[in-house]
């Protein structure tokens, strides 16, 4: 659809309440608020252009190897996704740590957020496992907005990242 920009998305989580919040806070289209208030301030009530509605594919799994399963055939499909939220605990299977080594093995280019209430090994020991000090964390009990601002910058990181490659 034209002014829509497409973004696949996989949240791996075994709470089933979180990925709905996940399907609920990113719906089917989404417009970036932030982007909205924005232009609200610098043109007033009436902005010159809508910003592109961003369309996001939200796929899930309850544990760390469906959700590499779902890479692995997304790549097959030629749709790979743009970016992965993960939780780290997630058991009795692959804990979230496991689950992004497979994935970025598999998929190099995924760009992959660590969405979590606890961890059982520090931030910079997952840095220098995955060797990405790019990673970004997100810790629930999260807010709406920063969920939704984190989801756009991941895919357009995703984006570039497959575009460079």
């Amino acid at each position: 659809m034209e002014g829509q920009l497409q973004r696949r998305i996989l949240v791996v989580d075994d709470d089933p309440t979180i990925l709905n919040v996940w399907r609920r806070v990113l719906g089917p289209k989404w417009r970036r608020p932030a982007l909205d208030n924005l232009e609200k301030k610098l043109f007033g009530a009436t902005p010159p252009a809508a910003a592109p509605e961003v369309a996001f594919t939200i796929d899930t799994a309850s544990q760390g190897m469906e959700g590499f399963q779902k890479v692995v055939s997304a790549l097959a499909e030629g749709r790979p996704y743009n970016f992965a939220l993960v939780d780290m605990r997630m058991p009795p299977g692959w804990d979230g740590l496991e689950t992004i080594l497979r994935m970025l093995e598999k998929d190099p280019q995924l760009e992959v957020a660590i969405c979590s209430a606890f961890s059982d090994i520090s931030r910079d020991e997952v840095v220098k496992r995955v060797g990405r000090s790019d990673l970004q964390w997100l810790k629930k009990p999260f807010e709406l907005e920063v969920a939704r601002e984190l989801a756009w910058k991941l895919s357009e990181q995703g984006v570039h990242r497959r575009q460079s490659r």
